[in-house]
């Protein structure tokens, strides 16, 4: 029978607690969706006095939301798809190649991390104009893929690096290309790092507001944080419909997460036991 020592209990105390604060403020919104405003002015904290899905019914009918959806979906899922695409070949290339300026490349991905994109809106703004992609999903998931491609190779050029060499050069003597060798044998022991990569873009893009805000105007091409803005007004918000949203926003990444949390796990300890 396995025995708690005081630092264990200690240890799983601490993150007990830390469930608690991450979890608590997402239970709050969730209550606050079967609200009114004035229950949630009156009681903020309290179980909703009845399951009054009025709020819901109200996301439904005074907005878009099946195209606000639509919109994140197919940005995000764009955007990552390019960015694991870029991003893989090139962490593979700086990883597992030997050429002169290397480091170089490394660093040049790696001092994206920091430089903030938003510092550069108005320049990004003009070069968006002058490439007829202003009001565009294009635009919108170019910017991302910008934003989200220096994390992307930082993270898999490490976990690539700590793979064996022998695999490679058994798969050479064996007559394997490089490319069959690249997609075949060292992505697939790469899965953990790419879902990490994938998740940690992931969610900013979904929940991203300031560049929709900026770049996006028709009300079609709209995504889900903005479509849900009309419900923040100058003088007055409306609490209730506002977190309703937010709860039905919050779901698709969370089921992502949770459909994902294996391989998230399996990457962020890979290499503990080393």
């Amino acid at each position: 029978m396995k025995r708690f020592t005081p630092g264990a209990v200690a240890v799983q105390t601490l993150l007990l607690l830390n469930g608690l604060v991450m979890l608590y403020p997402f239970v709050v919104m969730l209550m606050s969706a079967f609200k009114s405003n004035a229950e949630i002015f009156a009681s903020p904290f309290a179980l909703p006095e009845s399951l009054d899905l009025t709020n819901i019914h109200r996301i439904l009918d005074e907005t878009d939301l099946a195209t606000y959806l639509a919109n994140s979906a197919l940005i995000t899922a764009s955007s990552i798809a390019v960015l694991l695409t870029f991003g893989t070949m090139a962490a593979y290339a700086i990883a597992r190649y030997t050429f002169r300026l290397r480091e170089i490349v490394f660093f040049f991905f790696v001092a994206g991390l920091m430089v903030p994109l938003k510092l550069a809106i108005i320049p990004l703004f003009i070069q968006l104009d002058v490439l007829h992609l202003l009001d565009t999903r294009l635009g919108l998931m170019l910017i991302y893929v910008a934003m989200g491609l220096p994390s992307t190779v930082f993270i898999l050029t490490g976990f690539l690096r700590t793979l064996p060499g022998e695999l490679e050069e058994s798969a050479r003597i064996e007559g394997a290309s490089e490319a069959r060798i690249m997609w075949q044998i060292m992505l697939p022991l790469a899965r953990p790092a790419m879902v990490i990569a994938g998740i940690q873009n992931a969610v900013p893009i979904w929940n991203d507001f300031f560049f929709p805000l900026v770049f996006i105007t028709t009300d079609s091409r709209k995504t889900l944080p903005q479509g849900l803005s009309v419900f923040m007004g100058e003088y007055n918000t409306d609490w209730g419909v506002l977190f309703a949203g937010l709860s039905l926003a919050a779901l698709p990444i969370m089921i992502c997460y949770i459909a994902l949390s294996r391989q998230f796990i399996a990457g962020l300890t890979a290499g503990a036991v080393k």
